[in-house]
Order: structure tokens, then C-alpha cells, then sequence
């Protein structure tokens, strides 16, 4: 028997099966017509962003990183939610400013910027966080053939990483950012060129659940900042911190303890260096904000035994939830939160493993869970399902298409 990961608050079942938003799953897979489905709740976004800023200082902004889910209705309610928004392509863009956002609100990360996403980016009037010294003349030299003055930051690769994240993105020799050392003379540069000097982005990692190791990473954050605007010589307008925010996943994670962070962060901004004085200051978070707010239902289709064990069929699998396959860089496979969503408040009955319709043994959304009996035209739930899901799995894997989609 191998744990199921913790199934996240908010989820309660209605007459036996799950609902989400109030309706019950059964109801909401037929008004979408069909499964396999993500379904996303505008309740515990909503509930996930009042307490995040009830937790965090009145001084910081809350951006969204668009990359953790980019489905047109959610955006478009974030909108209404956050301070700014966080993209790392040209189509992110597009669909950002379809959902509402505005230039101003809009900063774009990310390495290998074409001159196309450039133009499109500066010609717009969207921050771009420089990720070399190569892209940073490139955005200069484009500026100038538009007649546009483009707003730049540069993203630093900072000399430290973040304890125990789940992706490394600072610290040593990494595609991202500019290196600590080099960032100060590109900034000179930069300002001398007549650019809009737009600050710092600091970015280590992702998935923390360790508060201490959060509040040391943004400790880190804020002294690098201080030291590189004495070196660059000019005021921050922006630090964006980054993010790491984790959400639990697998059994006996524990969620991150946000009150701590909040408070350890009001503690710095108290006693802030004059460099950061006047400097608006922004975390980016993508998955904390809507990861636990998404399930993805699946139905089963077929059950089976294989040397006395149970086989769940479904029709979904890792071409929507990759992550959950334990195929999106997890080093040991574990189990993610699952149920079976028709018998949601049914006691465990037999081990089985809840496998998908792909014709590769990858394709595993649980393995040995104790579930309910389930048969064919029950309906599975697979929970932290709002982040890197949809639009993160190989969809057309076996010309398989899509899942359906819907904000309720």
C-alpha cells in the first residue's frame, strides 16, 4: 500500500460525491459534456488570496505567474485578484492583455526571448526582467529601431539557492538571470543607454514548504537588492522577490506556514536599508494561489485484475496531469491526492491503482491507494490539480486532444 497525498481543505461531499463550488461532480462533468475535466474553484482562489493578504504585509504586491494555469476564465478572474502578472512567452502576452491586464501590470521572464516577443513586449510597453547581457543589448538595439524607449529590470542569479525547493531556478550555473556579480555594470549600461530602469528580479526556486527556509531566501532577497542598487548607483523603482511558495502534495507534507513568513517579512520591511526605502516591492506566486483550487475528474472505463491486483482504467492520464503521473521531476514516484469522487465519503474497501488510457506503463495517476470499490462510470478525483496541469502535460500524446475545462 503506498499513502494518497492530503486532499486540501474546501472539498466536502453532497449526498455522497463530491462538489465542488456546491454542485456536485456529476453535474458539472455533464454541463461540460464529458470527461476527462478540470474543474477550478473561484471560491478558494478567492478564500487562498484573502489569506495570503491578510498574512503578508500592506506593502507587497501579489503578482501571478501566469505559467502555473493560464485558462482564459481563471485569468481573467485574477485580474480582479492580484497586483501584476508574470509571463515568460510571446503567447503568454497575447493572452494576458486578452484577459485585461494592462502593460503596466505585466512583467516577462523567462530565457531564449525571440526579437519577435521582444518588439511585441517593448512596442507594448511591458517590463522585460533580462536574463543576459546578450538580451539586454538586443532589447536596447530594438528599442531604438521602434523609436519605443523600453522598460527593462534584469533578473539576477543570485550566489544562494532556496533550501529544500522543488526547482532550483538561482544559485551557481543556471540558464537564468544575470549573475550577482554582473549585474551591477549591466545596469550602468542600461540606464546609460536612456532605457526606463524598472529594478530587480530575484527568483531561486519553487515549492517550499519549509517557512524558515522562505523567510531566510527572502532575507537573502532583500540584502542582495540593497547591495546591488548601492553598486548600480541609481534608486529600485521594483524588486520582484520571487516566489517558492509550495503547496502539499504527497502524504505527511505539511502546508507553509504563511502567518511566519508574513511576519517575518513586515519584521524586515521595518527595517529596511535607505536603498529600499521607497522601492515597491512584489512576490510572484503560481501555484500557491491555484493549485489546491483545481481538481481533474476522470472516468473509469474499465476494471481489471493482474496477478491479484486492481487496475483502475480511466479515461484521462498523464497527457493532462503529467505531474501527477510523478513524470514532471519527481524523483521518487509518490502518490498525489486522489478519491474516488463518485463515493467521496466511502470508507477504504481494496488497494488499486488508478492508471490512464495511454499505451506506456508511465501512465499511472495512483498506485497500490487504499480506495473505495470503484467500477466502470465512477468517477475519479485528482486533487491539486490547478497548477501545472493542463497546460503543462502532452495533450496530444497519442493524438489523445485536451481535457475540458471550466471555472465554477
Amino acid at each position: 500500500m503506498k499513502p494518497l497525498g492530503p486532499i486540501p481543505p474546501g472539498f466536502a461531499a453532497l449526498d455522497g460525491e463530491l462538489a465542488i463550488g456546491g454542485r456536485k461532480v456529476c453535474a458539472l462533468v455533464k454541463e461540460a459534456g464529458g470527461t476527462p475535466l478540470f474543474v477550478y474553484s473561484r471560491a478558494l482562489i478567492d478564500a487562498r488570496m484573502a489569506a495570503l493578504r491578510a498574512a503578508m504585509p500592506a506593502r507587497l504586491k501579489i503578482h501571478y505567474a501566469m505559467k502555473a494555469n493560464p485558462f482564459a476564465p481563471l485569468l481573467e478572474h485574477m485580474a480582479d485578484l492580484v497586483d501584476g502578472l508574470d509571463i515568460a512567452s510571446g503567447g503568454e502576452l497575447a493572452m494576458a492583455r486578452a484577459a485585461g491586464f494592462t502593460p503596466r501590470e505585466i512583467s516577462f521572464a523567462g530565457p531564449g526571448k525571440t526579437d519577435a516577443e521582444l518588439t511585441a513586449a517593448i512596442r507594448q510597453g511591458v517590463t522585460i526582467n533580462l536574463e543576459s547581457a546578450g538580451e539586454a543589448r538586443r532589447a536596447l538595439a530594438l528599442g531604438t529601431a521602434l523609436g519605443v524607449t523600453p522598460r527593462l529590470a534584469i533578473r539576477v542569479n543570485p550566489d544562494f539557492e532556496l533550501r529544500g525547493s522543488g526547482m532550483k531556478m538561482g544559485g551557481g550555473a543556471k540558464p537564468f538571470g544575470v549573475d550577482e556579480g554582473a549585474v551591477a555594470p549591466l545596469a550602468r549600461e542600461i540606464i546609460a543607454a536612456g532605457a526606463v530602469w524598472r529594478g530587480l528580479h530575484i527568483y531561486t526556486g519553487s515549492q517550499a514548504l519549509d517557512a524558515g527556509a522562505v523567510i531566510e531566501m527572502q532575507g537573502n532577497v532583500l540584502d542582495v537588492a540593497a547591495r546591488l542598487t548601492q553598486a548600480i548607483g541609481a534608486p529600485l523603482v521594483h524588486l520582484n522577490m520571487g516566489g517558492g511558495f509550495g503547496i502539499p502534495y504527497f502524504d505527511k507534507d505539511q502546508p507553509l506556514d504563511i502567518a511566519a513568513v508574513g511576519a517575518a517579512l513586515q519584521e524586515r520591511f521595518a527595517s529596511l536599508l535607505p536603498e529600499l526605502q521607497d522601492t515597491e516591492i512584489a512576490i510572484e506566486l503560481g501555484r500557491f494561489l491555484v493549485g489546491e483550487a483545481g481538481v481533474y475528474l476522470t472516468r473509469i472505463v474499465d476494471r481489471k485484475e493482474s496477478h491479484g491486483q486492481v487496475f483502475l482504467v480511466c479515461d484521462g492520464g498523464l497527457h493532462h496531469q503529467l505531474a501527477a503521473s510523478g513524470n514532471f521531476g519527481t524523483v521518487v514516484r509518490r502518490n498525489y491526492p486522489l478519491a474516488i469522487a463518485t463515493r467521496f465519503d466511502a470508507l477504504a474497501e481494496e488497494e488499486a491503482s488508478v492508471v490512464g488510457c495511454l499505451c506506456t506503463p508511465l501512465d499511472r495517476l495512483a498506485e497500490q491507494a487504499q480506495l473505495p470499490r470503484a467500477d466502470v462510470g465512477d468517477l475519479v478525483a485528482v486533487f491539486c490539480a490547478g497548477a501545472y496541469g493542463a497546460s503543462a502535460s502532452p495533450s496530444a500524446f497519442l493524438g489523445q486532444g485536451p481535457a475540458r475545462e471550466m471555472l465554477v
